[in-house]
């Protein structure tokens, strides 16, 4: 009985919402963007070095932190229907009508990636039971909005890359796929990655291992390979590859340390180290170690400097 129920409840939300016509109160305009205590730098580098990540017991924490980010989501959604009201059922099936942000979460990547060899109704299943079973994937994702939402010059609110962003909706899909992919279910992280490239135009192997505070900034045409393992708070830029030299197997992508800026277009190939705090400037190839807090540029890569922030990822100044 118990599962029925829940199933019930699934089908209710993917249907058309009722109700989305409904007055919705608006809120000031001084509330357009409201401040998020965890949208610093400071607070985000102390969050994502602090605690183990991928746990399955709920930090208090970490509830607080995706509250805060959930309801400046809800707020912003609520405003938008009502000034725009041909949005008003969109925002309203994908966020007003939903508890948290992980059932929200759940609901529209599935929309975004249900196909016909795997309904939205089975993905969302699927999703939920991942945030379920791990609930710090939800934090990854609220950690996400929050990265996007400090260094993203054109995103003023919460709401807009957990709507819109696709190189966002592509991050939480790979962390899907990655939870799959270690529990023994290849096969479906394996569509999960092919449904990511046809819907975002992004390719990141399931296995391939991300902290949080990840920015795919613009993201199409990122590619991210299978042993490729990345730390926190990175901001990569159109166009990047990190990617292998050959057809060796194994252990042959790149490692990219904490607070890394990847400029556009540039390519990062083989097992190499990319050390904390360092910048790739935009076009380059780089196929050897870049030291920590320096920056590289040309093909191939060479040191030409040193960032002028110790986290150039989060300053996001791409100038030499």
């Amino acid at each position: 009985m118990k599962g029925g129920q829940k199933k019930s409840r699934t089908k209710r939300r993917l249907l058309p919402q009722q109700g989305a016509d409904r007055k919705l109160t608006d809120t000031s305009k001084d509330q357009r963007r409201p401040t998020i205590k965890v949208n610093s730098a400071e607070k985000l580098w102390y969050m994502t070095n602090s605690k183990p990540q991928h746990s399955n017991k709920v930090d208090p924490a970490s509830e607080t932190i995706v509250a805060e980010i959930w309801t400046c989501i809800q707020r912003e959604a609520q405003r938008e229907a009502a000034s725009e009201p041909i949005l008003a059922s969109h925002l309203h099936a994908t966020v007003l009508s939903h508890v948290n942000l992980a059932d929200a979460l759940a609901y529209h990547l599935s929309n975004l990636l249900g196909s016909a060899t795997a309904s939205a109704l089975s993905l969302m299943d699927v999703i939920s039971d991942a945030y379920a079973a791990q609930p710090d994937l939800v934090l990854d994702a609220a950690v996400d909005v929050a990265a996007i939402r400090d260094r993203d010059s054109a995103c003023s609110e919460c709401g807009t890359p957990f709507l819109y962003y696709k190189g966002f909706h592509a991050l939480q899909t790979h962390r899907i796929g990655h939870y799959l992919w270690g529990n023994g279910r290849q096969e479906l992280a394996l569509f999960l990655q092919s449904r990511m490239s046809s819907c975002f135009s992004v390719d990141i192997h399931p296995a391939a291992k991300i902290g949080r505070g990840l920015m795919l900034d613009h993201a199409n045409g990122i590619v991210i390979g299978e042993t490729c393992e990345i730390g926190d708070n990175v901001s990569i830029m159109q166009s990047v590859t990190l990617g292998g030299t050959g057809k060796m197997s194994g252990d042959r992508h790149p490692k990219v340390a904490s607070g890394v800026l990847i400029g556009a277009g540039s390519k990062v190939l083989g097992n190499i180290n990319i050390g904390e705090g360092s910048q790739i400037s935009a076009g380059s190839v780089v196929l050897k170690d870049v030291p920590e807090h320096t920056t590289v540029a040309g093909v191939p890569a060479q040191v030409v400097g040193r960032p002028e922030e110790s986290m150039p990822s989060f300053s996001m100044d791409h100038r030499l």
